[in-house]
């Protein structure tokens, strides 16, 4: 298999994750999809990562649709564990949409100097307060002999919110998700793939 992505992608990196915790040997593609880069078009259309290239030759994109594929192929305890599987999605969901929130407001900036200030920059940053006011009253569990879904997705989207929006996740505000996220550092696949 074949895992397209940068360093910076905070859906990449969680493939990249999943990929280590199922214990799947991939490939690791680097290329920049802001580049038109020729390797990644040529796998998919959209030019976005990750792409995961499965063995028989399927490209597969989206994180979420990747980290199903990827807990399906590899080892150990499922991602999704059938007993909790909607109270995982539940918290998978706010995780993954602070993911978003963050990844976009950092692309507007980008390009719009002035693009917090717009309706839709406004409504970025205040998903971003209600996704974290939401995972402070309802965190998913500590870390424990294997990870979940939501563990990982949560841990990866807030470390994104802290690479990127340095100052917006403080231990006043946010005591519970601060000390969560430091138990989740410890965790080695997480920290094998940390951002710099």
């Amino acid at each position: 298999m074949r895992l397209f992505l940068n360093a910076t992608s905070p859906f990449a990196r969680l493939a990249r994750v999943i990929a280590l915790e199922k214990g799947l040997d991939v490939e690791l593609v680097w290329c920049d999809p802001w580049a038109n880069d020729a390797a990644l078009l040529a796998v998919h259309p959209q030019g976005r990562i990750p792409v995961l290239v499965t063995a028989d030759g399927h490209a597969l994109s989206e994180s979420l649709l990747i980290a199903q594929y990827l807990d399906a192929q590899g080892r150990g305890a499922p991602l999704l564990p059938g007993t909790t599987m909607a109270a995982t999605l539940a918290q998978v969901g706010v995780g993954y949409g602070l993911m978003e929130a963050a990844f976009n407001t950092m692309i507007a900036r980008k390009h719009d100097a002035a693009a917090d200030h717009t309706i839709m920059g406004q409504r970025r940053l205040a998903a971003m307060q209600r996704d974290l006011a939401q995972l402070e009253k309802t965190l998913p569990a500590p870390l424990g002999a294997s990870c979940t879904l939501d563990q990982l997705v949560v841990a990866v989207a807030a470390e994104y919110v802290n690479f990127r929006l340095p100052g917006t996740i403080t231990p006043a505000q946010h005591p519970l998700l601060c000390q969560w996220l430091q138990g989740m550092a410890r965790h080695p696949h997480l920290a094998a793939t940390a951002f710099a």
